[in-house]
Protein backbone atom coordinates (compact mmCIF):
# COMPACT_ATOMS: atom_id res chain seq x y z
CA UNK A 1 0.00 0.00 0.00
CA UNK A 2 1.10 3.56 -0.68
CA UNK A 3 1.38 6.04 2.16
CA UNK A 4 -1.00 9.00 2.07
CA UNK A 5 -0.41 12.40 3.66
CA UNK A 6 -3.43 14.50 4.60
CA UNK A 7 -3.52 18.25 5.16
CA UNK A 8 -6.02 18.24 8.00
CA UNK A 9 -7.57 20.84 10.26
CA UNK A 10 -9.44 22.46 7.37
CA UNK A 11 -11.51 21.71 9.37
CA UNK A 12 -11.01 19.20 12.20
CA UNK A 13 -14.44 17.58 11.84
CA UNK A 14 -13.86 16.61 8.22
CA UNK A 15 -10.33 15.44 9.05
CA UNK A 16 -11.77 12.98 11.55
CA UNK A 17 -14.18 11.68 8.91
CA UNK A 18 -11.40 11.38 6.32
CA UNK A 19 -9.28 9.35 8.74
CA UNK A 20 -12.11 7.04 9.74
CA UNK A 21 -13.49 6.55 6.23
CA UNK A 22 -10.08 5.95 4.65
CA UNK A 23 -8.90 3.44 7.25
CA UNK A 24 -12.20 1.56 7.24
CA UNK A 25 -12.50 1.81 3.46
CA UNK A 26 -9.06 0.30 2.85
CA UNK A 27 -9.86 -2.60 5.16
CA UNK A 28 -13.15 -3.26 3.35
CA UNK A 29 -11.52 -2.92 -0.08
CA UNK A 30 -8.81 -5.44 0.81
CA UNK A 31 -11.28 -7.79 2.50
CA UNK A 32 -8.96 -8.36 5.43
CA UNK A 33 -7.79 -6.67 8.61
CA UNK A 34 -5.26 -4.17 7.31
CA UNK A 35 -5.08 -0.43 7.95
CA UNK A 36 -3.06 1.97 5.77
CA UNK A 37 -0.05 3.97 6.92
CA UNK A 38 -0.80 7.69 6.71
CA UNK A 39 0.30 11.01 8.16
CA UNK A 40 -1.82 14.05 9.01
CA UNK A 41 -0.48 17.60 9.10
CA UNK A 42 -3.17 19.53 10.94
CA UNK A 43 -3.38 23.18 9.89
CA UNK A 44 -5.88 25.90 10.88
CA UNK A 45 -9.00 26.41 8.77
CA UNK A 46 -9.43 29.91 10.17
CA UNK A 47 -5.97 30.90 8.96
CA UNK A 48 -6.89 29.52 5.53
CA UNK A 49 -10.11 31.57 5.51
CA UNK A 50 -8.22 34.69 6.67
CA UNK A 51 -5.74 34.34 3.80
CA UNK A 52 -8.70 34.10 1.41
CA UNK A 53 -10.52 37.09 2.91
CA UNK A 54 -7.35 39.18 2.52
CA UNK A 55 -6.82 37.85 -1.03
CA UNK A 56 -3.36 36.83 0.14
CA UNK A 57 -2.95 33.87 -2.17
CA UNK A 58 0.84 33.98 -1.96
CA UNK A 59 0.65 33.64 1.82
CA UNK A 60 -1.85 30.79 1.50
CA UNK A 61 0.41 28.97 -0.96
CA UNK A 62 3.35 29.26 1.44
CA UNK A 63 1.22 28.06 4.36
CA UNK A 64 -0.10 25.00 2.54
CA UNK A 65 3.19 24.19 0.78
CA UNK A 66 4.98 23.99 4.15
CA UNK A 67 2.36 21.49 5.30
CA UNK A 68 2.83 19.37 2.18
CA UNK A 69 6.62 19.45 2.62
CA UNK A 70 6.21 18.17 6.19
CA UNK A 71 4.07 15.30 4.91
CA UNK A 72 6.68 14.42 2.29
CA UNK A 73 9.36 14.46 5.01
CA UNK A 74 7.21 12.01 6.99
CA UNK A 75 7.33 9.57 4.08
CA UNK A 76 4.02 10.32 2.37
CA UNK A 77 4.05 9.24 -1.27
CA UNK A 78 1.11 11.44 -2.23
CA UNK A 79 -1.07 14.01 -0.48
CA UNK A 80 -4.55 15.51 -0.32
CA UNK A 81 -6.39 18.41 1.28
CA UNK A 82 -9.29 17.55 3.60
CA UNK A 83 -11.01 20.83 2.71
CA UNK A 84 -12.07 22.24 -0.63
CA UNK A 85 -11.25 25.90 0.10
CA UNK A 86 -7.46 25.30 -0.11
CA UNK A 87 -8.04 24.28 -3.74
CA UNK A 88 -8.26 27.99 -4.57
CA UNK A 89 -4.45 27.79 -4.86
CA UNK A 90 -4.19 24.10 -5.75
CA UNK A 91 -2.17 24.56 -8.95
CA UNK A 92 0.41 26.77 -7.26
CA UNK A 93 0.84 24.41 -4.30
CA UNK A 94 1.04 21.39 -6.62
CA UNK A 95 3.87 23.00 -8.58
CA UNK A 96 5.88 23.43 -5.37
CA UNK A 97 5.01 20.04 -3.92
CA UNK A 98 7.64 17.27 -3.88
CA UNK A 99 4.83 14.67 -4.07
CA UNK A 100 1.63 14.42 -6.14
CA UNK A 101 -1.55 15.96 -4.69
CA UNK A 102 -4.91 14.37 -5.49
CA UNK A 103 -7.37 17.15 -6.36
CA UNK A 104 -10.87 17.08 -4.90
CA UNK A 105 -12.00 19.22 -7.83
CA UNK A 106 -10.68 16.82 -10.46
CA UNK A 107 -12.41 13.88 -8.82
CA UNK A 108 -15.68 15.82 -8.45
CA UNK A 109 -15.58 16.96 -12.09
CA UNK A 110 -15.02 13.39 -13.25
CA UNK A 111 -17.98 12.26 -11.13
CA UNK A 112 -20.27 14.95 -12.59
CA UNK A 113 -19.15 14.30 -16.16
CA UNK A 114 -19.70 10.55 -15.81
CA UNK A 115 -23.32 11.30 -14.81
CA UNK A 116 -23.80 13.78 -17.65
CA UNK A 117 -24.93 16.62 -15.42
CA UNK A 118 -25.60 19.85 -17.28
CA UNK A 119 -26.10 22.07 -14.24
CA UNK A 120 -25.17 21.69 -10.58
CA UNK A 121 -25.68 23.94 -7.56
CA UNK A 122 -22.66 24.66 -5.37
CA UNK A 123 -22.83 25.12 -1.59
CA UNK A 124 -19.65 25.84 0.36
CA UNK A 125 -17.59 28.40 2.23
CA UNK A 126 -17.62 32.04 1.17
CA UNK A 127 -14.39 31.75 -0.88
CA UNK A 128 -15.72 28.63 -2.62
CA UNK A 129 -19.11 30.07 -3.58
CA UNK A 130 -17.87 33.60 -4.34
CA UNK A 131 -14.75 32.57 -6.24
CA UNK A 132 -14.28 30.88 -9.58
CA UNK A 133 -11.78 28.10 -8.86
CA UNK A 134 -14.51 25.44 -8.56
CA UNK A 135 -16.80 26.77 -11.27
CA UNK A 136 -14.14 27.32 -13.95
CA UNK A 137 -13.17 23.68 -14.66
CA UNK A 138 -16.81 22.63 -14.63
CA UNK A 139 -17.67 25.31 -17.20
CA UNK A 140 -14.80 24.18 -19.38
CA UNK A 141 -16.49 20.77 -19.53
CA UNK A 142 -19.91 22.19 -20.35
CA UNK A 143 -21.35 21.94 -16.83
CA UNK A 144 -23.03 25.07 -15.49
CA UNK A 145 -22.47 25.83 -11.80
CA UNK A 146 -25.02 27.98 -9.96
CA UNK A 147 -24.76 29.33 -6.42
CA UNK A 148 -27.31 30.67 -3.93
CA UNK A 149 -28.21 34.36 -3.81
CA UNK A 150 -26.19 36.76 -1.66
CA UNK A 151 -28.29 36.36 1.49
CA UNK A 152 -28.24 32.56 1.31
CA UNK A 153 -24.48 32.53 0.61
CA UNK A 154 -23.88 34.60 3.72
CA UNK A 155 -26.07 32.26 5.77
CA UNK A 156 -24.24 29.14 4.54
CA UNK A 157 -20.79 30.66 5.12
CA UNK A 158 -21.73 31.72 8.65
CA UNK A 159 -23.22 28.31 9.47
CA UNK A 160 -20.01 26.61 8.35
CA UNK A 161 -17.69 28.98 10.24
CA UNK A 162 -19.68 29.22 13.49
CA UNK A 163 -21.33 25.80 13.74
CA UNK A 164 -20.16 23.03 11.44
CA UNK A 165 -16.43 23.72 11.89
CA UNK A 166 -17.02 22.94 15.59
CA UNK A 167 -19.13 19.85 14.90
CA UNK A 168 -22.36 21.65 15.87
CA UNK A 169 -25.41 20.56 13.86
CA UNK A 170 -28.62 22.41 14.73
CA UNK A 171 -31.99 21.21 13.37
CA UNK A 172 -32.93 24.77 12.43
CA UNK A 173 -29.73 25.09 10.39
CA UNK A 174 -30.38 21.76 8.70
CA UNK A 175 -33.88 22.90 7.70
CA UNK A 176 -32.63 26.21 6.32
CA UNK A 177 -29.85 24.54 4.34
CA UNK A 178 -32.34 22.06 2.93
CA UNK A 179 -34.69 24.89 1.94
CA UNK A 180 -31.84 26.63 0.12
CA UNK A 181 -30.94 23.43 -1.72
CA UNK A 182 -34.55 22.80 -2.73
CA UNK A 183 -34.88 26.35 -4.09
CA UNK A 184 -31.75 25.85 -6.19
CA UNK A 185 -33.14 22.59 -7.56
CA UNK A 186 -36.59 23.99 -8.32
CA UNK A 187 -35.85 27.58 -9.38
CA UNK A 188 -32.37 27.22 -10.89
CA UNK A 189 -33.01 23.75 -12.33
CA UNK A 190 -29.93 22.20 -10.74
CA UNK A 191 -29.62 18.47 -11.39
CA UNK A 192 -27.44 17.92 -8.33
CA UNK A 193 -26.52 19.76 -5.14
CA UNK A 194 -22.76 19.91 -4.59
CA UNK A 195 -21.75 19.75 -0.94
CA UNK A 196 -18.67 21.83 -1.68
CA UNK A 197 -17.41 22.02 1.89
CA UNK A 198 -16.28 18.89 3.67
CA UNK A 199 -18.25 19.88 6.78
CA UNK A 200 -21.57 20.22 4.93
CA UNK A 201 -22.28 16.46 4.96
CA UNK A 202 -22.69 16.80 8.74
CA UNK A 203 -25.71 19.05 8.15
CA UNK A 204 -27.16 17.06 5.25
CA UNK A 205 -26.91 13.66 6.94
CA UNK A 206 -30.35 12.03 6.70
CA UNK A 207 -31.81 14.96 4.74
CA UNK A 208 -33.82 14.05 1.62
CA UNK A 209 -33.54 16.26 -1.46
CA UNK A 210 -35.46 16.15 -4.75
CA UNK A 211 -32.24 15.87 -6.79
CA UNK A 212 -28.90 14.06 -6.56
CA UNK A 213 -26.32 15.07 -3.98
CA UNK A 214 -22.62 15.31 -4.83
CA UNK A 215 -20.68 14.80 -1.62
CA UNK A 216 -17.22 15.93 -2.68
CA UNK A 217 -15.66 14.43 0.44
CA UNK A 218 -17.04 10.96 -0.29
CA UNK A 219 -15.95 11.19 -3.92
CA UNK A 220 -12.47 12.27 -2.83
CA UNK A 221 -12.14 9.58 -0.16
CA UNK A 222 -13.01 6.85 -2.68
CA UNK A 223 -10.32 8.14 -5.04
CA UNK A 224 -7.74 8.22 -2.25
CA UNK A 225 -8.55 4.64 -1.27
CA UNK A 226 -8.06 3.62 -4.91
CA UNK A 227 -4.60 5.16 -4.91
CA UNK A 228 -3.61 3.72 -1.53
CA UNK A 229 -4.38 0.16 -2.60
CA UNK A 230 -2.95 0.66 -6.08
CA UNK A 231 -6.12 0.66 -8.17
Amino acid sequence: MRKLGLIGGTGPESTIIYYREITDGVRRRLGRDRFPHLSIESLDVFEVLDFCKRDDHAGLVDYLARGIADLASAGAEFAAFTGITPHVVFDEVARRSPIPIVSMLDMSLRYAADRHYGRVALLGTGPTMDGDFFQRPFRSHGIDVVTPDDEDRRYIAKAIETELEYGIVRPTTQKTLRDIAVRLAERRHAEAIVLGCTELPLAFDGIDLPVDVMDVMRIHVDALIDRIVGE
